[in-house]
């Protein structure tokens, strides 16, 4: 069959899929990705079939995060989710639907591009709701793929439950704005589905799920983190632990320094007073800011961290969805301060309460702090058993390969 992913421009949400369409693709069947014309290097070095749609100022903003780290800081937590209060999910909803609305102006290059490939199967990023439509216009089936937590999903159950309880009017619902400039020019009536997929991928561990009723499928995570000529160090066996500080390609991670009020320069002298080799994955500001490497430090630009955590026995960053799928995948116990962007601390609170690992808040994090969890996180081998539970747990969760058949049955299903 013919598999069309479509894929929002930004390295985080184009390394999720490449398992998937690896799978597909070693199964015998025609894949493409369909992404923003400069971002089609993220899916051709991962050895995909790039559909570059859209002209190049359409998206291009979000596109430029890809490539300039200093846009980092305006991002926020205006998209973080906490289930536990609900106070102001209004309006995050209605913040939701508006980022939503960002590919909307990609949705004629799809129908375009569907009506004349002609795909079996649509899986789209959740950003990428215009797909769908797309697909429905064509009559493929079509599947929406997470990255993260469904907090798409989670607020839609609550915006119908609200609107229902009030006998609000279709005008009302801001799915209506969001929805209606796509579907009119097609004919089209609203259905969930075209908003939420006729199923949906989940890659989140079951512990981690909303709860979403909705058709869902899970999936293995399977670590990809780019491409990259290994250094041969990598490989070899470290004398002492080695231990990884990673930010993350989404770009929230990178202000951990700020909002701490501790500097990168901090962290380095207090972890490189352990017993310990640190390897850093960090940006040029970052390494221009140590005058003096210590000698059992490396500061490197990238490393995918499928490569390197192999060799680590433990793993610092900010919670991200890539970074915590390698971690564990390797069985590497985890320190993590939350840097707030989708479900950061779902995963924190998740790994805490696995005992894979430690949780420090950035409100709490100092150089003292982390020196002592890191420690504790290399000393106490409940960390390491806490590690392999939840390596487990992913390693009986069905892998990508697992799930071509999966695909290949809701496919004739549900095509038109």
């Amino acid at each position: 069959m013919r598999v069309l992913f479509a894929v929002f421009p930004a390295t985080a949400h184009v390394h999720p899929i490449v398992p998937l369409a690896w799978a597909l693709q070693n199964a015998g069947h025609e894949v493409r990705v369909a992404i923003h014309p400069d971002a089609v290097d993220l899916v051709t070095s991962a050895g995909l079939a790039a559909v570059p749609l859209g002209s190049r100022d359409k998206l291009a903003s979000v596109v430029e995060f890809n490539t300039n780290p200093d846009l980092t800081d305006s991002l926020d937590d205006a998209l973080f989710l906490d289930t536990a209060d609900t106070s102001g999910w209004e309006e995050q909803w209605e913040r939701m639907c508006k980022v939503l609305s960002l590919y909307r102006q990609v949705l004629p290059d799809l129908v375009d591009f569907t009506r004349s490939w002609k795909p079996d199967l649509v899986v789209w990023d959740q950003f990428c709701v215009p797909a769908a439509v797309a697909a429905r216009v064509s009559g493929a089936a079509q599947a929406r793929m997470l990255w993260g937590r469904d907090n798409i999903g989670w607020l839609r159950a609550r915006s119908r439950e609200h609107l229902a309880a009030r006998g609000a009017q279709p005008l009302e619902d801001p799915v209506h704005a969001l929805m209606e400039g796509m579907l009119t020019p097609y004919g089209l009536e609203y259905e969930e589905e075209l908003l939420l997929g006729q199923w949906t991928i989940d890659p989140m561990p079951k512990g981690m799920q909303l709860p979403v009723d909705l058709p869902f499928i899970s999936m293995r995570r399977i670590p990809f983190n780019g491409t990259a000529s290994v250094p041969s160090w990598v490989n070899e066996r470290p004398e002492r632990p080695r231990v990884c500080l990673t930010l993350g390609v989404g770009g929230r991670g990178r202000q951990l320094f700020r909002q701490s009020g501790v500097s990168f320069a901090e962290v380095v002298e207090a972890v490189a007073e352990l017993d310990v080799e640190l390897v850093a994955t960090v940006g040029a500001a970052q390494r221009n800011s140590i005058a003096a490497v210590p000698d059992n430090v490396r500061l490197v630009e990238y490393i995918p961290l499928n490569y390197l955590l192999p060799t680590c026995s433990a793993v610092i960053y900010h919670g991200g969805g890539g970074t915590f799928a390698a971690s564990v995948a390797h069985r590497v116990p985890q320190l993590i301060t939350p840097m707030l962007f989708w479900g950061e601390t779902t995963i924190a609170k998740h790994v805490a309460d696995s005992g894979a690992g430690l949780v420090i808040d950035s409100n709490r994090f100092t150089a003292d702090a982390l020196q002592k969890g890191l420690t504790r996180l290399l000393e106490d081998q409940s960390f390491q058993d806490g590690a392999a539970a939840l390596h487990r747990e992913w390693e009986e969760t069905p892998s990508p390969a697992d799930l071509v058949p999966v695909l290949e049955e809701l496919t004739a299903r549900h095509r038109r």
